[in-house]
């Protein structure tokens, strides 16, 4: 039998983007303050079982003002967040957009990753944050093994010529409609940027399929993220 080679293995990680109502907006101050209040509570009641990390979306995504990440060993808990997150003031007038889920789980390619490449384990958050659903094509999948990793190697190789970005990958293999949710964390969006540029040369884009739509966010403590919403 595996043994996971980390505890965050086996979580299930998914990234929510809600749409607020213009509706929202007009409703009086105290009844906006009440309606965030709710909302934070809410997350909050479920930080026993989900960890979660708040990131503005408001001009930059035309269908998303937030995006929440979050990680549990739970898929019902997952649920149940939000459900209660859109019975909140706040919720009434919330649509969720965006949802992208995958597992975490250790990479085919890589024996020992470092924290570069699986930034989860790290206590602190970025500034920016990038996630997107990503398919291979499935010529990718009838190669050989070897070609895969060589082609691999490559991409990895050029990944850690820019140790500012670091890296989140999760499996949606049967669970979602993409194949990973790929995420990147970093404090200069051009060096990733240039990362994506650099990556464009490598051998293994040949086998990319899809890799959008591509969500960016600017990691905040929650209560501002929330009052940013109007």
């Amino acid at each position: 039998m595996a043994v996971k080679q980390e505890k965050e293995y086996g979580k299930f990680l998914r990234y929510t983007l809600f749409k607020t109502s213009p509706e929202w907006r007009r409703l009086s101050l105290d009844l906006r303050r009440k309606g965030r209040s709710e909302f934070a509570a809410a997350l909050e009641g479920s930080s026993a079982k989900i960890q979660t990390f708040s990131y503005n979306t408001i001009g930059i995504k035309a269908d998303g003002d937030l995006l929440l990440w979050q990680m549990s060993e739970s898929l019902e808990a997952l649920q149940e967040s939000t459900a209660k997150l859109l019975q909140t003031g706040l919720g009434h007038y919330m649509d969720v957009s965006q949802s992208l889920l995958g597992i975490v789980r250790p990479s085919h390619y890589v024996k020992k990753q470092t924290a570069q490449e699986q930034a989860i384990s790290q206590p602190d958050r970025l500034k920016y944050l990038i996630a997107y659903p990503f398919v291979k094509t499935i010529d990718w999948y009838l190669m050989k093994r070897e070609a895969r990793q060589g082609m691999m190697n490559e991409h990895i190789r050029v990944g850690h010529e820019f140790s500012s970005v670091r890296q989140v990958l999760a499996y949606s293999f049967g669970v979602d409609d993409q194949e990973f949710v790929v995420t990147y964390e970093t404090d200069q969006l051009e060096d990733f940027q240039d990362l994506v540029m650099a990556l464009r040369d490598t051998e293994g884009r040949r086998y990319t399929l899809r890799d959008t739509p591509i969500l960016v966010g600017i990691y905040r403590p929650l209560q501002q993220t929330l009052e940013l919403l109007g």
